[in-house]
C-alpha cells in the first residue's frame, strides 16, 4: 500500500515562491501518475497539477497555470511543486495524490492514495 508525505508548506508573502514536495514509500511509484490538489477553507477540494508516470506529460489547473511547476524524480520516489508569484488565494491545504493508471489526470477519483497534506498560507 503505497504512502505518500507532502512538505514543504508553510506561511509566505504574495509573490514568494514555495516548493512543495510529496515522498512515496512504494517501489512502484514511478509508474504511476501524481498529481498535487488543494483545499481552501470553506471550499471543496479542486485540482492543482498532474504529472505522467515518466514526467513528460504535465496539465495544469487554470488559477495555477503559468505560475505553478510539477515535476518528478523517479529515482527519489519524489514529485515537486513548484508555486511561483503565490497569491493569498492560493492558501490552502495542498494534497499529493498516486493515480491508478499512468496517464495523467484532472479527476480526484482517479487517485487511489492522498498524503495528509500541508498548509500553504499566503499573506498579502
Amino acid at each position: 500500500q503505497a504512502q505518500l508525505v507532502e512538505s514543504g508548506g508553510g506561511l509566505v508573502q504574495a509573490g514568494v515562491s514555495l516548493r512543495l514536495s510529496c515522498i512515496a514509500s512504494e517501489r512502484s511509484f514511478s509508474v504511476y501518475a501524481i498529481g498535487w490538489f488543494r483545499q481552501a477553507p470553506g471550499k471543496e477540494r479542486e485540482f492543482v497539477a498532474t504529472v505522467n508516470w515518466s514526467g513528460t506529460s504535465t496539465y495544469y489547473s487554470d488559477p495555477v497555470k503559468g505560475r505553478f511547476t510539477i515535476s518528478r524524480y523517479n529515482a527519489k520516489n519524489t514529485v515537486y511543486l513548484r508555486m511561483n508569484s503565490l497569491k493569498p488565494e492560493d492558501t490552502a491545504v495542498y494534497y499529493c495524490a498516486r493515480s491508478g493508471q499512468s496517464g495523467y489526470s484532472h479527476m480526484a477519483n482517479d487517485y487511489n492514495y492522498w498524503g495528509q497534506g500541508t498548509q500553504v498560507t499566503g499573506s498579502s
